[in-house]
C-alpha cells in the first residue's frame, strides 16, 4: 500500500485537474489499495464539493467502497505525536492532514506517498529521520 495525500485523492476524481490523467495512470500501476487518513479524506471531500459538488464527492466515496482507498485509523494515544510533528514543522507550516500521514508512515512503515505537496520532501519519518519516497507525476 502507498500513502495518498488529499490533493491526489481529489485529482483522481476531478477530471478538470491538470494532473488527473497522470495520477490515474500511476494508480492503475500500483498495488492497491491506497492508504490515507480521515483528515486527508475530509480535506479531499471538502475540495471535491467546492470543485463539483455531490457528483465528485460520490466518486471519492466510491473509492472507499471499492477499497481503492482505505483509511488508517489514528488512535487517541497518537494525538500528542501529531501535535509534536506540527510543532516541529511549524515553519512550513505542517497542517493536520500532513501530520497524520507522517504519523501513519511511522506506525505502518510505509515510505511511499502520492502527493502534489513538496513538503513531503522535507518531512522526516520517526526518530531515525527516514525520508519519504515521494511519487509525483508531470501530467
Amino acid at each position: 500500500m502507498i500513502l495518498c495525500d488529499a490533493g491526489v485523492i481529489l485529482c483522481l476524481v476531478d477530471r478538470t485537474q491538470p494532473k488527473h490523467h497522470g495520477y490515474k495512470k500511476q494508480v492503475l500501476q500500483l498495488n492497491k489499495p491506497l492508504i490515507t487518513t480521515w483528515s486527508c479524506l475530509t480535506e479531499a471531500m471538502y475540495l471535491a464539493y467546492r470543485r463539483g459538488g455531490w457528483a465528485i464527492q460520490h466518486q471519492l466515496g466510491q473509492m472507499l467502497l471499492d477499497q481503492t482507498l482505505v483509511v488508517y485509523e489514528i488512535q487517541q494515544d497518537a494525538h500528542n505525536r501529531i501535535l509534536e510533528l506540527m510543532a516541529r514543522y511549524q515553519d512550513r507550516p505542517m497542517d493536520l492532514a500532513d501530520a497524520t500521514l507522517v504519523l501513519t508512515a511511522e506506525k505502518t512503515g510505509r515510505r511511499k506517498i502520492l502527493t502534489l505537496d513538496s513538503d513531503f520532501l522535507f518531512y522526516r519519518i520517526g526518530d531515525n529521520l527516514d525520508n519519504f519516497e515521494v511519487i509525483q507525476v508531470d501530467g
